[in-house]
């Protein structure tokens, strides 16, 4: 195969799985590493695609801090089925986390119609949600404000988060991938939500399907340590089949 057509192969397969591994195209290929990184990187510097480590995909992987207020204009019908689907898996007297996010506030919003409930949330925005409600009790962790996303950070909230034991913990994410797992802009929030796995006996994602691919400066945890995930039916196939093949659960709304 010449290099014009091993180009142009590795951005078929781009086209088509979101996607693509060295060791994978070395196999199908039959060349080295090597050859399969220098093609990569001539593709790369035509902006045709983004290098990450051992691997290349259409779209820049890593992520930005924004506001909640940029966030929440984007991906908004997804953000709101998914929330809905979330919400239906909350059972009354149930004690639950919620994490920060602008689709954690449109579960918020879901959770209204629920009654007998207890919330412990970083997000004041989820709290403000929910305020109103008579039968929502609610935990608002202290700590430092970060006020692109609306939520508190650091030493208190993790502390306070020791004391109690949860259900379920719903969490928001900013990139999701097989290799580094799971991910947010700000390292504070990622330890935060380390420290909110470890009380809550289930943690179910809440993510779009954008945010697949993509990576956040701060991990979260590997994918591994996940049960359960909601997104959008724009996930692609090849993401869908590694998450079940790995025992998680994954629902599409």
């Amino acid at each position: 195969m010449s290099l014009i057509q091993r180009h142009q192969y590795i951005l078929d397969q781009l086209q088509k799985e979101g996607e693509v591994k060295v060791a994978d195209l070395c196999e199908i290929l039959d060349v080295s590493s090597v050859t399969i990184r220098k093609d990569l990187k001539f593709l790369e510097e035509k902006k045709l695609l983004f290098r990450t480590h051992g691997s290349a995909t259409l779209k820049d992987p890593y992520v930005n801090d924004r506001s909640v207020e940029e966030k929440k204009l984007l991906k908004v019908d997804e953000k709101e089925s998914i929330a809905i689907k979330a919400a239906e898996m909350v059972l009354n007297d149930e004690a639950i986390i919620i994490g920060s996010g602008t689709t954690m506030a449109s579960l918020a919003y879901a959770l209204r119609k629920k009654s007998r409930l207890t919330v412990l949330t970083a997000a004041m925005n989820v709290t403000l949600t929910l305020i109103d409600h008579p039968d929502i009790e609610i935990v608002q962790l202290g700590g430092i404000v970060r006020k692109s996303s609306s939520s508190v950070v650091g030493n208190y909230a993790e502390d306070m988060i020791q004391n109690f034991a949860c259900s379920k913990l719903f969490l928001g994410v900013d990139g999701i991938t097989l290799d580094f797992g799971l991910t947010t802009s700000n390292m504070m929030e990622a330890h935060l939500n380390r420290e909110m796995m470890r009380v809550a006996q289930k943690t179910i994602v809440l993510a779009d399907s954008s945010k697949f691919g993509k990576r956040g400066f701060g991990k979260i945890c590997g994918i591994e340590d996940i049960d359960h995930i909601i997104t959008d039916h724009n996930i692609s196939e090849n993401m869908l089949r590694s998450l079940e093949a790995l025992g998680i659960e994954v629902s599409i709304v």
